[in-house]
Order: C-alpha cells, then structure tokens, then sequence
C-alpha cells in the first residue's frame, strides 16, 4: 500500500510545523520577488508552496493532491515534468527526493526546466541521502547547507 494513500488526509497534522520549520528557513535564504514563477516538486498537500509568487506544485500522489487546496497543481512525476526548458526562476522540492522513482532522473528534469536557483531539502535519515547530494553536487553549484533539524537544505544555482 502507497504510503501517501495511507497518511495524506492527515499529513499536515502529521507534518505541518516541521514542513513550515524549512518553508522559514529556505524563504530567510532565498530570495523570491512576487513577479517570479516557481515550480514546488513534491508539493503534496501545499504546505510547501506558500510563497509570495506565482507557484506551480506537482506531486504524483493522487491522494496528496485532493488535500491541496492551492489553484496551481499537477499529477506529474519529477522524473517527466510537463514543462518546457528554462521556464522557472525557481524551483523547491522538500523533503521528496528520496521518494523519486530515479532521483537522477529527476534531478535531471529539475535542472532543465529551472532558470537558475534551486532549494533541496534532504531528510538526514534517508539512505539515499549520501546518493542524492552527491547528485546535486554535480548538478549545481551549492551556494548554502542549512542545518533543518530533520533536513540539510541545499540553496544551489547553475
């Protein structure tokens, strides 16, 4: 059974002041003007994709996405994002990576349809963790590691 299928009517409650802990902490190191376009990869319920810009979120869970009450959102893997090159000046993804079918893959994508900047939190736990940021390693250019408790969040350019 899909994890997400199990947890997602109560994943705010479950999650919420942990996700809203790295929204603060990217938000303080990151800087978006109300005029740029963001793409939130994983945005699940919304939590992640309260920023003052136009955002656009993907998740492909389903049963994450009925709980998100934002008007921007997709049924899209990161692995195969629906966008052309170059359309966003920023793009997030918190705390999904490990959940990515091909973390590769879709850091691949990430950086294609991305401008520019890019903020990553990784859970320390995951035992992908080690795979992952050796990905952004070589994908971006790591400006910042923030220390998020659960996380370390990556602020990374090309």
């Amino acid at each position: 059974m899909d994890f997400y299928k199990i947890i997602s009517a109560g994943y705010d409650g479950l999650y919420g002041e942990e996700q809203r802990i790295k929204i603060g902490i990217i938000k303080k190191n990151f800087s978006i003007t109300n005029n740029e376009l963001l793409l939130d990869v994983g945005c699940g319920t919304g939590l992640s994709s309260d920023f003052n810009c136009k955002v656009i979120g993907i998740d492909p869970s389903m049963d994450m996405i009925v709980q998100n009450d934002k008007s921007n959102k997709i049924l899209a893997k990161a692995e195969n994002l629906p966008f052309k090159d170059r359309t966003f000046d920023k793009i997030i993804s918190i705390s999904s990576m490990h959940n990515f079918d091909d973390f590769k893959k879709g850091m691949e994508e990430i950086k294609r349809v991305g401008k520019k900047d890019f903020a990553f939190s990784i859970l320390k736990r995951s035992s992908k963790f080690g795979a992952i940021e050796n990905e952004i390693n070589k994908n971006f250019e790591i400006l910042k590691i923030i220390d998020g408790k659960k996380d370390w969040i990556f602020i990374c350019t090309l």
